[in-house]
């Protein structure tokens, strides 16, 4: 009964419209109260879920990517990606493809790469004859690439909910081979889908032009490479390499750049606490949310219940990744991240699924939710940016999401996609 009471007042939040964080809270300490706790545990869960060194990296990942943001860095990553790739067929969809994978790892944003990118390459694409529909599904479902690419933020609230024990480092190389292959599945989609409809090829601009494109880049792109390369060679913890990148985003922006003024600024400082405060009060009331379902035992129930339907490993994957795209549908992906890696990580490590493997899995089942209704934040965006009703968006997307889905398959079912670099650099 108490189990029911749990879920039961944290759906009901939800469906009255309180916001996911309270409803975690709320519905823990209902909980509680019903079964005889001491609320005082309750309220200390929630302290203590937000009492980890290491969730002090995400308001600097946060800032960083906030300044890179307004600091004009998309405008050369889009430079350089469209003289790289912009002379293949429909080749500004790929360029927007591209583009997400170089700004994605370095603002580890989904939304971010969605505002940056798509203001920049909607209104681009579209004056250049491509429809708006294909214009914002590109845009949409490559800025999942941030959320894959390290360094993010996600990753670090997975290895805080999956307890501690997982290697953030491990976590941020492990990303860069998935992310790279579903960009890859997006650029085809995007290639397939540009033939289809007709769009012509960009002019290559020459070596020269693609040379300048690339030292102006280099720059921004550095800012992922002393973030990574900082806490890969051990220089730097996770926390430092966050603080570090976000002072040199602001010096390169500053000084490189010259990008930023006060304004831009101020509006980066802000957005960072907005977003900051909203992550910490998430995971705050998530801890004790997930206290009380391993009160419950819920994540042992589940084991039990899937292994009881069936004990062949790839329909019990295919059944996790199934809850995983439905709940990715309803709800955010940080609060996913909080509840299902207590719940479905025990059943991952049963199968002999290794756990840095099961947050790629997490992490690209949840990014996929992103650009899905009815609650697709991404989507949502996308959409507004490229001022085109949901709907229209929605009926022509499907190609986008095979083609997302394909490289889940792939990293779900194919280990060494993420395993091998980490496995070559930490053994």
């Amino acid at each position: 009964m108490g189990i029911a009471v749990l879920l039961g007042m944290f759906a009901l939040c939800v469906v009255i419209g309180t916001p996911v964080a309270f409803a975690l809270g709320i519905s823990a300490i209902v909980a509680f109260w019903y079964e005889g706790l001491p609320l005082m545990i309750g309220f200390q869960r929630i302290i203590s879920g937000i009492n980890v060194f290491a969730l002090m990296a995400i308001p600097f990942f946060i800032f960083a990517g906030e300044l890179m943001f307004h600091g004009g860095i998309a405008m050369r990553l889009v430079r350089f990606a469209q003289a790289a790739v912009g002379a293949v067929r429909g080749g500004l969809g790929i360029v927007n493809v591209f583009s997400s994978m170089l700004f994605g790892g370095i603002s580890g944003s989904a939304i971010a790469d969605i505002s940056a990118l798509g203001s920049i390459l909607v209104p681009v694409m579209k004056e250049k004859g491509y429809d708006a529909d294909y214009a914002v599904n590109v845009t949409v479902t490559s800025s999942i690439a941030g959320i894959i690419i390290p360094p993010s933020h996600n990753m670090i609230i997975f290895a805080i909910a999956a307890g501690g024990g997982i290697s953030i480092s491990k976590l941020f190389l492990a990303g860069v081979v998935p992310g790279i292959l579903m960009c890859m599945c997006l650029a085809a989609a995007a290639y397939i889908v540009a033939v289809k409809r007709g769009y012509s090829a960009e002019k290559f601009p020459g070596w020269t032009a693609l040379a300048m494109a690339f030292f102006g880049a280099i720059p921004g792109l550095m800012t992922a490479v002393i973030i990574v390369g900082g806490v890969l060679s051990g220089v730097f913890t996770v926390t430092e390499s966050g603080a570090f990148g976000a002072i040199y985003a602001f010096v390169v922006t500053l000084l490189v750049y010259r990008s930023i003024t006060f304004d831009k600024f101020r509006t980066a400082v802000l957005q960072s606490v907005r977003t900051t405060a909203m992550v910490m009060i998430l995971i705050a009331c998530a801890g004790a949310f997930a206290y009380m379902l391993t009160f419950y035992q819920v994540p042992i129930k589940m084991v039990d219940l899937l292994t009881g339907m069936t004990e062949n490993p790839i329909l019990i994957l295919l059944m996790i990744n199934l809850v995983l795209l439905v709940l990715g549908m309803i709800m955010d992906m940080a609060a996913l991240i909080l509840i299902c890696t207590p719940i479905f990580l025990p059943v991952a490590n049963t199968l002999g699924i290794d756990p840095v493997q099961f947050g790629m899995i997490l992490l690209v089942n949840l990014g996929l939710g992103l650009c899905t209704p009815p609650v697709g934040s991404c989507l949502f965006v996308g959409c507004a940016v490229g001022k085109l009703p949901m709907e229209k968006a929605v009926r022509t997307i499907w190609p986008f999401y095979i083609a997302i889905l394909v490289a889940l398959l792939l990293i779900t079912f194919v280990p060494a996609i993420s395993l091998t670099l980490p496995n070559l650099l930490f053994g």
